[in-house]
């Protein structure tokens, strides 16, 4: 008995990680000081940097990738001082490794949050290249027919199985032709779910170290779901995930809720287009609010 109780104050004495302090399997992160000093990483960087992620820990990037490309990204996220926005870097190598790595960077709680997935397959541009035209389509709508029609561009753009839209009370959503979702699925999801779910099944990955009370890792695209989260998402079907909020004047109207049947690769490329295509949307609603008097 002594040993039982022994044992559960151990447990309760060891530090516990909170369930968003992980990152989604396939992906990499790192959480950076202002003078980009690595307070923490996730478990298995050393397939990125090829240097374990103990090792890491106080030291200064720039000892572990090669100059121009953290020159390149340190130039970039300055431009995105004062913003609340993602940046992102595409087809980038990082060290003598010959793989390239897509990259995306944001501040979050003074600490700079750098994300990192394989690139993927496939010409560079090609989902941002097709907005243009996609966000053409949407001038000759208004009211709810903008609503059904933007659902119906995102999915073209995306490949999701079933894109929902939600603007208020109002709701569109548009799906592939037999796509087993039930009713409601996309809509009635928690709010909270990382931006990027790419698979539901792939094991998270903790971040080091585990007992850091003051990480930013929560604000990360691709930090880990709950238990609970991912409980929800296959519940409904969903093997890959993504949110895209629609936002005017930097608050939230709306949101694009995307849910696939199989999982995805992360793809930061797409996702930028995504937010990029729920900007012109949000300017569209903007103009027929104002011409409805809305």
């Amino acid at each position: 008995m002594d040993d039982v109780q022994e044992l559960r104050t151990e447990l309760t004495a060891a530090p516990q990680q909170h369930e968003g302090d992980r990152i989604q399997g396939g992906a990499y992160v790192l959480e950076l000081t202002a003078d980009w000093i690595v307070t923490r990483a996730s478990e298995n960087i050393h397939r990125l940097l090829g240097q374990s992620h103990v090792t890491l820990i106080d030291e200064p990037l720039g000892d572990f990738v090669h100059a121009q490309p953290l020159h390149d990204l340190r130039n970039l996220f300055s431009r995105l001082s004062g913003s609340t926005g993602v940046a992102r870097a595409y087809r980038v190598r990082l060290t003598d490794n010959s793989e390239l790595f897509d990259v995306a960077f944001q501040h979050c709680e003074e600490r700079v949050i750098i994300e990192a997935v394989p690139s993927p397959e496939g010409r560079l541009g090609e989902a941002l290249s097709a907005i243009g035209g996609l966000a053409a389509g949407l001038s000759r709508e208004k009211g709810l027919t903008l609503l059904d029609a933007a659902a119906r561009r995102m999915r073209a753009l995306t490949a999701f199985d079933r894109v929902t839209l939600m603007v208020g009370s109002d709701k569109a959503t548009s799906s592939r032709t037999g796509v087993p979702f039930r009713v409601g699925a996309n809509s009635s999801l928690s709010d909270d779910l990382p931006a990027l779910v790419p698979d539901t099944q792939a094991e998270s990955v903790s971040l080091f170290p585990r007992e850091d009370r003051d990480s930013a890792a929560s604000g990360a695209l691709l930090r880990a779901p709950t238990a609970d989260q991912i409980e929800e998402l296959i519940d409904r079907g969903f093997a890959a995930t993504m949110r895209v909020p629609v936002l005017m004047d930097g608050e939230a109207v709306g949101e694009f809720r995307l849910a696939h049947t199989k999982p995805r690769s992360p793809n930061f490329e797409l996702h930028a287009a995504a937010e990029l295509f729920a900007q012109l949307f949000a300017m569209r609603l903007e103009i027929d609010r104002l011409k409805s008097g809305g």
